[in-house]
């Protein structure tokens, strides 16, 4: 596990923070700034993202919430609360899935229960497809401007530039086909978690219907909508989406 990054920072209440598709530890970076006064926050690189990009990659979403939760375990944290963005938003379902008592409160956060996302901007396969051809430096610089408003003009997109620095083709190809052949429909009625849905209106890859179904199938459950925010709402609209966070997980 030597090549697994993991920033443990604050005191409290641990927080655990996920992050998604081509994403690092760093992407949390205005989060972790705001967040860690106030709670613990455990934020690894999945392994062969960001900071873990030595480490092997894992091709399925049960592994990656698998990996998570050894972490939270070698932290010897037996409660926690959750977060995830994107890919990180369907690993913490399936965490929900496999651990959901230890779970105080969920947030999912740009994202919805269907791997092969209905509605994203382009099908997963034609994303894997396109890496095959045009190689990972091309994908790295194609797809996330698609996740802020301002595109690669956003002020906070240096963060996925950041992120994406050192990530291989079979990093990135071993996500997506963890994504594709990933589906939460039928669990989410049995997560009793308090959960918050956070989805931006601009939002390329996941759909209204998609956080909608999430919304309408997990019991205890509420949605909170940023406007003119893309994919990337914590990026785009920080302090709006900080304070959100705290409130609900207070």
């Amino acid at each position: 596990m030597q090549d697994i990054y993991i920033d443990d920072i604050g005191s409290g209440y641990p927080l655990v923070l996920v992050h998604g598709y081509l994403g690092s530890s760093e992407m949390w970076k205005l989060q972790k700034d705001y967040l860690h006064k106030k709670f613990r926050i455990i934020a690894p690189a999945l392994p062969g993202f960001g900071e873990s990009f030595n480490a092997k990659s894992l091709n399925s979403i049960s592994l990656m919430a698998k990996f998570i939760i050894q972490q939270i375990d070698l932290k010897n944290i037996d409660k926690f609360n959750l977060m995830g963005h994107s890919m990180g938003g369907m690993i913490v379902q399936e965490i929900a899935k496999l651990s959901g008592d230890r779970i105080n409160k969920l947030i999912c956060f740009a994202t919805g229960p269907i791997g092969d996302i209905p509605g994203r901007f382009e099908p997963i396969n034609t994303s894997i497809k396109k890496l095959g051809e045009e190689g990972i430096k091309e994908q790295v610089k194609r797809i996330p401007p698609k996740w802020f408003v301002e595109g690669d003009q956003a002020k906070n997109y240096y963060l996925c530039e950041n992120a994406v620095k050192n990530i291989s083709e079979k990093t990135a190809r071993n996500a997506l086909i963890a994504m594709r052949d990933w589906n939460g429909l039928e669990n989410l009625k049995k997560i009793k978690n308090k959960t918050l849905i956070i989805w931006g209106d601009k939002d390329k890859s996941y759909n209204f219907e998609q956080v909608s179904t999430l919304n309408n199938n997990i019991p205890y459950s509420d949605l909170k909508i940023f406007k003119n925010c893309c994919h990337n709402v914590h990026l785009e609209q920080p302090e709006k989406f900080n304070q959100v966070v705290e409130y609900f997980l207070n």
